[in-house]
Order: C-alpha cells, then structure tokens, then sequence
C-alpha cells in the first residue's frame, strides 16, 4: 500500500513538530502508523522528511551562519580560524557533531530495525521526559550569556547521539544537556539546534540518492513541505516560549505519551 498526501502531511506534520520540540520525532514516527494501523513508510519518506527539518533549520538561522562564516574566513585564510568569537562557535559544533557521527555509522543497522519498537518508544519517552524535568529546574538559577566551551560542546555532542535511539528526542536530549551544564532555557535551546545543522545535513546528505526510490513524487514532496514548513514554526515557537517559561508542559506531554503507549500495548495484549 502506497503512502496517501493524507498520511503524508501527517507525518511531515510530526516530524516537524518532533524535531525541534523535546518529543523526539522517530518515537512518534514509529509509534503513530504503530497505532493508526498504517504501513511502516518508505527509506525515501524519511529521506524527505529530514530534507525538511533540514530547510527549516537552515532557513531559521540563516542569518546566525551567515554570520559564522563570514566572520571566520577571514581568519581561516590568516591560519587562525578560532580567532574570533564565531569561528570558536563554529568549532565547538564541528566537535559537538563528532559523537553522533560516530554512533550513527556505528549503530545504524540497529536504529533501522532493533530500536524500532513502540514498547522501547514510550520508556525512552518517560525517562528523558524525568531526566529533564530535572534539568529544567537547574535553568532557575542558570547565568546569561555563558560562551560554550570544549567540553560542554563535547558533553551535549554525547548526548545528541544518545538521540539515536528513538524517543529520546534530538533536540530533547541536547537541550537537556545544555541545561544540566548551566546554561539558560533559550540558549541550550539554540545551540541545539545550530548543532542540529551538520548532523542532518550529513544524515540527508548520505541518503539523497534514494530520495525518490520507489515511491509516488507527491506524497513524497508534501511530506517535506509540512516537514520543514511546521518544523520552522517549532523553532520559533520553542525559542519564544522558553525566554519566559520552562520547559515542564513538554515533561508532562512525554510521560502521557508514553502512557498512552504501555496502554495500548496492554490492550493489544
């Protein structure tokens, strides 16, 4: 059964959503057509959909790269590519991307077929959800303006690729991280999703060429455009609401996800 523009936009819909917002968009990826009773999508669906977040990121802070490129050429053309503010920036994300590189090369069999169950969803759902309600209650006395260092960069690279698993949540586990390690809600939440920029690149860049292998063209594009269209409107929604508020509506989200999850699963039972 071919994939419908219906389910389509659904599932770009939560990818978009799932990407940036801490609710890991691969544990609803999984556990949506899990519940709904529809066929598991194709490699090229989930090619489209990170082409999507990937134009949304990209186009979210196109004025913050810009910027990075522009004011470290300069100095990577003199041999000191760190010595301004924004090549040190731009070398800690080169560093933070290494660890989900590695975990992805490494593990991708098992992403693609052992994690891939709704049971494992929904714990994963539960315990980041915990893990960073705890975080967030850190951000309450957290310091403005901290640059980030080696090591920080290095910590919330680590857990980026604990992402790997699903339900955990990409952007869930780095801001997590960030916040952990001291930093405000809006700027874990920002260096997230900057350090979201090369790893997607690299993960679309690896599977373009099955982007439009066996499968219909419209259901394929419309699942990209909800993907990056909803997905940019995360972004913005999520940097807005942090500056004033936590991050506990999304803790209270995943564990009743993850509920519902066990439940069905004991139903079906």
């Amino acid at each position: 059964m071919r994939l419908s523009p219906f389910h389509a936009l659904v599932l770009g819909t939560l990818q978009g959503l799932g990407e940036f917002l801490p609710i890991s968009s691969s544990g609803h990826l999984i556990v949506a057509p899990w519940l709904l009773g529809w066929n598991v999508q194709s490699l090229s669906f989930d090619v489209a959909l990170h082409v999507g977040t990937l134009a949304a990121v990209l186009w979210a802070f196109r004025g913050d790269w810009l910027t990075i490129i522009a004011r470290t050429w300069p100095g990577v053309r003199k041999g000191h590519p760190f010595a301004e503010p924004e090549g040190r920036l731009l070398g800690r994300l080169a560093l933070g991307s290494i660890p989900a590189a590695v975990a992805g090369l490494l593990l991708e069999d098992w992403a693609e077929t052992v994690f891939r169950s709704p049971g494992l969803v929904a714990t994963t759902m539960a315990v980041l959800g915990i893990v960073l309600y705890l975080a967030d209650r850190r951000a309450e006395h957290a310091a403005a303006g901290r640059p980030v260092t080696l090591r920080d960069a290095l910590l919330i690279g680590c857990a980026q690729a604990l992402a790997l698993v699903p339900g955990v949540s990409r952007s869930g586990a780095t801001i997590t991280m960030g916040l952990f390690l001291g930093y405000r809600r809006e700027e874990a939440a920002r260096f997230s999703f900057l350090l979201a920029t090369p790893i997607t690149f690299g993960a679309a860049l690896l599977k373009v060429p099955h982007l439009f292998d066996g499968g219909d063209v419209a259901p394929i594009l419309i699942g990209m455009a909800a993907a990056a269209g909803v997905g940019f409107l995360s972004i913005r929604l999520l940097l807005t609401y942090v500056r004033t508020r936590t991050y506990r509506p999304f803790v209270v989200y995943r564990l009743a996800f993850a509920g519902l999850v066990w439940a069905v699963i004991l139903v079906r039972r």
